[in-house]
């Protein structure tokens, strides 16, 4: 689709933008939403013409890029045959969406909990956990992100969680592996995660194993800095969850369905847990859903007692078609195969030679289609590019960084020091080259900063 310029319509977008939707995430009048005109595949565009390719995917979820014709086409048939019904019907949509979702989960999580989103799904998690366990706490890492909900945003191990953070919610954080900037002194991927794997059992020991329902992870934290954990350590945390009888919850709302060139990103390390969330790529966001994927021995728990939490819209028609056509259209279409194959013969290569030439990049780390790059004035004392949760003139390198992004038709998605290259599971490689042209373009912008 050609871009076709009217800027008098985009003038009134923004307007009614600024004077009554309010923004998430953002002090209100210190924005300046771009309006957008249309999107197709792994580009949108503004009303003055201009093009971009995304390389966030909206947030991490247009997984098989925009308008695809055959999950529009799907939404559209069963909007005509059956816009809604309630959740407590067998709805072909639903039942289709579950079983589809099932034979893709590992091991016996082979029961699906539908929910509008990720943040939902996790806070239904958390609560089948506690239910099963009857135990009060829950354990969460710092570096990462669960949802705005209350509960998930308490879960939540970044900034956004301090304003609503009750203290008494029942969360402790630890400590998860990161080698680039270890909390454990450590020098190797197998001491970052052997020193990860014991402090994490010292806080089990001190907080109460008997008052621990849940650990839960995201398996490959996304928005905190797409950290793949080294090997051995989600077993290792598995293997503590069976010692102390703790449910073990994998966030798989960022990470799942074709993200990392894997079905879902437990699939690479071989480990299965207790209850899986999910969302974003389930159905590109093409109608929000999210859901849980319980296994056998929790949803046991509900055979005969009932469970105490549901939601109007679980499982609503819309998404559960969108869901039925994009898994389809992914396994048709080879999408995560494609994933992974170009995330390791084009992404990978192509991201560790812009840290070879530019000076800004301290680390570059990901798998597939989810990669991030570690910004920083000094590669030797690593000091980040921007401080902790900068704002403001102390955020001024980033956003250059980011408007220098935007100036050569590439939208970044940009998180505190690091810029993350998730573009849709299948762009293709004229695509990506195109991106990480603008991309390296983009980071002389950030050499500039440089000590």
């Amino acid at each position: 689709m050609t871009p076709q310029p009217n800027p008098e319509v985009g003038a009134a977008v923004k307007a009614a933008d600024r004077a009554h939707v309010f923004h998430s995430w953002s002090a209100q009048e210190l924005i300046d939403p771009l309006a957008v005109a249309g999107a197709e595949g792994s580009y949108f565009w503004d009303y003055d013409g201009r093009r971009y390719l995304d390389f966030s995917s909206a947030l991490v979820y247009t997984n098989i890029g925009y308008q695809h014709p055959e999950v529009v086409a799907a939404i559209q048939e069963q909007a005509a045959r059956m816009t809604t019904f309630a959740p407590a019907f067998a709805i072909e949509a639903r039942s289709e969406a579950a079983r589809l979702i099932a034979e893709r989960t590992p091991g016996d999580l082979d029961k699906i909990f539908f929910t509008n989103g990720g943040a939902d799904a996790v806070e239904h998690a958390v609560r089948m956990a506690r239910l099963h366990t009857g135990r009060p706490k829950v354990l969460s890492a710092y570096r990462s992100y669960h949802g705005g909900t209350q509960q998930a945003v308490n879960l939540t191990g970044d900034p956004r969680r301090w304003a609503s953070d009750s203290g008494t919610a029942g969360v402790v954080h630890f400590w998860a592996p990161f080698l680039y900037r270890s909390r454990f002194y450590a020098e190797t991927e197998e001491q970052e995660c052997a020193r990860a794997l014991e402090h994490l059992e010292a806080t089990i020991a001190f907080e109460g194993p008997s008052t621990i329902a849940a650990i839960i992870l995201e398996t490959v934290p996304g928005t905190a800095g797409i950290m793949p954990p080294p090997p051995g350590y989600l077993a290792g945390v598995r293997e503590l969850c069976d010692k102390y009888g703790i449910v073990f919850v994998l966030d798989e709302v960022m990470a799942g369905f074709g993200r990392t060139g894997t079905w879902f990103a437990a699939d690479l390390f071989d480990v299965v847990p207790d209850l899986m969330t999910f969302a974003k790529g389930v159905n590109s966001g093409y109608v929000p859903l999210g859901g849980v994927a319980l296994s056998g021995a929790i949803a046991d728990t509900f055979g005969k007692r009932p469970y105490p939490g549901g939601l109007t819209y679980s499982g609503h028609p819309l998404a559960c078609a969108a869901a039925v056509a994009t898994i389809n259209v992914m396994a048709e279409e080879g999408i995560v195969e494609n994933a992974a194959r170009l995330g390791t013969s084009v992404v990978g290569p192509a991201l560790h030679e812009l840290a070879e030439r530019h000076p800004s990049v301290g680390e570059v780390r990901g798998v597939g289609m989810f990669w991030a790059l570690e910004l920083v004035r000094n590669r030797e004392t690593r000091e980040p590019l921007v401080p902790y949760n900068a704002t403001g003139e102390a955020n001024a390198p980033m956003a250059a960084f980011a408007a220098a992004a935007k100036a050569g038709g590439l939208w970044p998605f940009v998180n505190m020091n690091r810029t993350h290259v998730v573009p849709p599971c299948n762009t293709d490689e004229a695509e990506l080259k195109e991106g990480l042209a603008a991309l390296d373009s983009a980071l002389s912008v950030a050499d500039e900063y440089v000590e």
